[in-house]
């Protein structure tokens, strides 16, 4: 679902929750327009320095300070989880029991970590979750067909003990594969007990859409998608 003049993109099954506030960005969304649209203009934005680690962040405290990481989990309210992606895959995990949020960066590398899987981790231990009752959406990013890989990100899933279902043949060079990113999270996903139903994909390649920034396409030229999960703020009684 494609949110008015396509600044961002929305998943059906996370839409459905009252109390979380997402978006998927595309090359028309900035920075800027978290404080000018009125959706996000209350909320307080949290990050990580971007590192294609499996580093993930819980954050307790409106004082967070920034680190390096992939990965940020929450059950404050009114705060809004940022990633930012060119091509890598931007995952959102929610506990609707807990009120638990979750927003991952998976490129191949931290998909290989399994960050992913970490970032579950962590809601268990910090909130109590229990995976087979999370809901996951998972953004546009590059399609496999588009991302060629090498054989040492092969062997990076066979040392971690992965599934290799994301991986594909090139059609033209011998030594080389395709990697599907959403496949290979959506594995990892359905390993830590989530159900197929409670996973959300949202189409789109950021390589071959026109309205999306990709590091493949425009290399370090490229500017980068801003990604965002949040938990509403409570209303007020008086």
């Amino acid at each position: 679902m494609i949110s008015d003049c396509r600044t961002y993109l929305t998943s059906p099954l996370l839409s459905c929750i009252p109390f979380v506030i997402h978006g998927f960005g595309t090359a028309t969304w900035k920075e800027k327009d978290f404080s000018s649209r009125p959706e996000t203009e209350r909320f307080q934005r949290v990050s990580v320095r971007q590192v294609h680690s499996d580093i993930v962040r819980t954050v307790v405290s409106m004082s967070f300070k920034r680190e390096e990481g992939d990965a940020l989990v929450t059950g404050m309210d009114g705060l809004l989880l940022v990633i930012r992606t060119a091509d890598c895959l931007p995952v959102f995990l929610v506990d609707t029991r807990r009120r638990v949020v979750a927003a991952v960066h998976c490129g191949w590398r931290g998909t290989a970590g399994r960050l992913v899987q970490k970032s579950i981790d962590s809601m268990v231990k910090a909130f109590g979750t229990e995976p087979g009752s999370l809901l996951a959406a998972l953004g546009p990013s590059i399609e496999g067909k588009c991302y060629e890989v090498g054989e040492e990100v092969r062997e990076a899933f066979v040392r971690n003990d992965l599934s290799l279902e994301g991986f594909g043949s090139h059609p033209e060079k011998k030594n080389r594969m395709t990697l599907d990113l959403k496949a290979a999270n959506k594995a990892q996903l359905v390993e830590m007990g989530l159900k197929e139903d409670s996973i959300d994909s949202v189409m789109g390649c950021t390589r071959c859409d026109p309205g999306m920034l990709s590091y493949r396409a425009d290399g370090n030229l490229a500017e980068r998608m801003f990604n965002f999960i949040g938990i509403q703020p409570a209303q007020k009684s008086f």
